[in-house]
Order: structure tokens, then C-alpha cells, then sequence
């Protein structure tokens, strides 16, 4: 099992995994800033959200730093899971990431 099945199946799981954290960040601050996320002394991307919305001519730190961190994280998983694809995955050749090592 662990020589013939675990190591076809470890690289996509992971890449997998590793590529749906990005979109569980998105759908859990979507859920929090329509109110339906945790409960109010939790710090929350999604309420830190709304909660900045009434100030933000005034203070567009507070929802811009929100946002920021939100669209970091899940592109930080992203090119995570994309660095782990083009590292794990032996079929596909000579993979994206490393024609872009090599280019640049």
C-alpha cells in the first residue's frame, strides 16, 4: 500500500488540499461579512470587513487592511499549491514552474 498506492496518490492530495485553502479563506470571510460567520469576539477578515464599511471615507485602513490580507493569503496558498503541482506532478514534463525559473 504504501509503495504502489500512497505515492500516486500524496501529490495531487496535497496540491488539492493545498489549493482549496485559498477558496475555504474566500467562502468563510464571504460567510462573516454577511453576518453569518463566528460570533462577534472573534476576530474575523469578513466582519473586520463590515465593520469597516460605515468609516471608510474616514478610515479605509480598517477594511483595506482586511482586504489586503485576504487577497495575500490566498495567494500565497495559491502559488503554494501551483508550486507543489509543478514540483510533485512527474508527468507533466518539464512543468510551468520550472520554465519560469528558467526564463527568469
Amino acid at each position: 500500500l504504501r509503495r504502489c498506492i500512497l505515492p500516486g496518490v500524496l501529490p495531487p492530495v496535497a496540491t488539492i488540499a493545498t489549493l482549496g485553502v485559498g477558496g475555504k479563506i474566500i467562502h468563510v470571510a464571504g460567510l462573516g461579512f454577511l453576518g453569518l460567520g463566528v460570533q462577534p469576539p472573534t476576530p474575523e477578515w469578513g466582519t473586520m470587513l463590515i465593520k469597516g464599511l460605515p468609516v471608510l471615507g474616514v478610515a479605509p485602513h480598517i477594511s483595506l487592511s482586511a482586504t489586503g490580507a485576504i487577497a495575500v493569503s490566498v495567494l500565497a496558498f495559491t502559488l503554494l499549491g501551483e508550486g507543489l503541482r509543478a514540483v510533485l506532478d512527474p508527468r507533466s514534463g518539464l512543468s510551468d514552474w520550472r520554465r519560469l525559473q528558467l526564463a527568469a
